[in-house]
């Protein structure tokens, strides 16, 4: 194969977009294959490339003290399709980066049609591609075809890995009562595109958050077919029901928190807390943060206006569940996203055992670039451990403890970015720069900090020995 020879990418989600549009950067024809709409899924409601299924926020953006924020970062400083077109559609949302879902796909679907070296195929790949395509990536997600799916599972050997994952309902606004809900980010945080006051917050006293959790775990929930009966959750979404399964104030110290809050008509903090983060760009649908449910779509209407301020809510959409499948990766692939058994296949997107949009897209991001290097001869040696990118990738292609017996992992799940998959400081900061001792939170935050600024002057570092080669 020459440099002009294609590379496929399979899936036109967050990850599979992304792969694409960093293989054409590199220049190399790539071509996208999307089976919607001649093969729908359960959880996709149009055609558009990287459709937010989900969530319309990519976390927070606050680069310095956050790891996901420093993702973001990171994926700027490296041409990333998703957070540009991320940058460009942003909605007020506090110290998170919150996109209007629709316009965030169209602009990605744009772009890609675009791009002379990107051609996009409306077609299934039923089972394993075709043998003489020497250069995939798979980014087909959690919802990746059956066929697929199956195929990918033979070739490995592997038993099926799998997990829920469950949506949030949308409401519109003018369904809301504005005379109990009010507007204001938890401690008046202001974040890219916002104020400060980028929620609507519904506040609940004892009695009401009680009533509201029993009426929860007494509501009618989706029936499992038994094939799904033994699937877990990944904890990073779990439904409130589960959640509240797990103790009655469970959710008063996870999405229904009322920390950083103050109630106007009482000025006091509520016992819990409903918040609604805004979910398209004309600001009249907004979703419930955090409320994934397996609740019956009847019951969700029934227990949701319990909530104050949401009495009269008219849902735009309704949660729902869908069946994620990720592969065993620290066992399957290499450090290169390859398939062991199949090096011709790199995996990316959440199916390698990644947990998010922007981790989704990250994992894409390296897929597309090592696919690239792989057919023009490059250098593509992995980001450095003490980034992001770097850690992340080393997680679910080997850094996740393994169960020695059988060279494997029996115990690895979906992962979120954290600053506990980068390498620990060599000394951890005492100081802050005016030499005032740091203590608690302060003396965290610092270590998050030097962190960050670490991992970008190394980003920067491997950037710079590779731009020469890049077009």
């Amino acid at each position: 194969m020459t440099i002009n020879s294609p590379i496929h990418v399979i899936g036109g989600g967050l990850a599979g977009s992304e792969a694409a549009w960093q293989i054409a950067h590199q220049g190399v024809p790539v071509i996208l294959h999307e089976m919607r709409p001649v093969r729908t899924t359960d959880a996709h409601k149009t055609d558009g490339l990287a459709e937010l299924v989900c969530s319309n926020s990519f976390r927070s953006d606050d680069w310095e003290t956050n790891a996901v924020g420093l993702l973001h970062e990171e994926m700027r400083r490296m041409n990333s399709l998703i957070l540009a077109a991320g940058d460009r559609q942003k909605l007020p949302a506090g110290g998170a980066l919150a996109v209007d879902r629709d316009a965030f796909s169209a602009d990605v679907t744009a772009r890609l049609s675009e791009h002379p070296l990107v051609t996009i195929v409306r077609s299934e790949v039923a089972g394993l591609p075709p043998a003489d395509w020497d250069n995939v990536v798979v980014a087909t997600g959690p919802l990746t075809s059956p066929a697929l799916s199956e195929a990918v599972r033979a070739r490995t050997g592997e038993g099926e890995l799998a997990f829920f994952d469950a949506i949030a309902p949308v409401i519109h606004l003018d369904s809301i009562d504005q005379t109990i809900v009010w507007r204001q980010s938890r401690y008046d945080k202001a974040g890219p595109g916002g104020t400060g006051a980028d929620y609507l917050n519904c506040p609940m006293s004892k009695d009401e958050y009680e009533a509201f959790i029993d009426a929860m775990l007494a509501g009618e929930k989706t029936v499992f077919k038994e094939w799904e009966a033994s699937t877990p959750y990944f904890d990073g979404c779990l439904p409130v029901e589960v959640m509240a399964e797990r103790g009655r104030d469970t959710l008063r110290f996870g999405p229904m928190k009322p920390v950083g809050l103050t109630d106007p008509r009482t000025g006091r903090r509520p016992y819990a807390v409903v918040q609604l983060r805004q979910d398209n760009a004309h600001g009249t649908l907004w979703n419930m943060v955090g409320f994934q449910t397996k609740l019956k779509h009847g019951e969700q209407v029934r227990v949701f206006r319990m909530i104050p301020g949401l009495q009269d809510a008219d849902f735009a959409r309704l949660g729902g569940l869908h069946r994620n499948t990720f592969l065993n990766s620290p066992k399957l692939l290499d450090g290169g996203l390859r398939l062991k058994a199949e090096p011709r296949l790199r995996f990316a997107g959440q199916i390698t055992g990644v947990e998010g949009y922007v981790e989704s897209a990250a994992i894409g991001l390296l897929a597309g670039r090592f696919a690239a290097a792989d057919r023009t001869g490059r250098d593509a040696g992995p980001p450095p451990a003490t980034t992001a990118l770097g850690a992340l990738l080393a997680h679910i292609t080997g850094g996740h403890l393994l169960d020695g017996s059988d060279g494997g992992s029996s115990s690895f799940q979906p992962m979120n970015i954290n600053y506990g998959l980068l390498p620990p400081l060599d000394e951890a900061p005492t100081t802050d720069a005016d030499g005032r001792k740091l203590k608690g939170k302060a003396r965290g935050a610092e270590k998050k900090r030097l962190m960050s600024r670490r991992a970008l002057a190394d980003l920067g570092q491997w950037i710079a020995a590779r731009e020469p080669a890049e077009t």
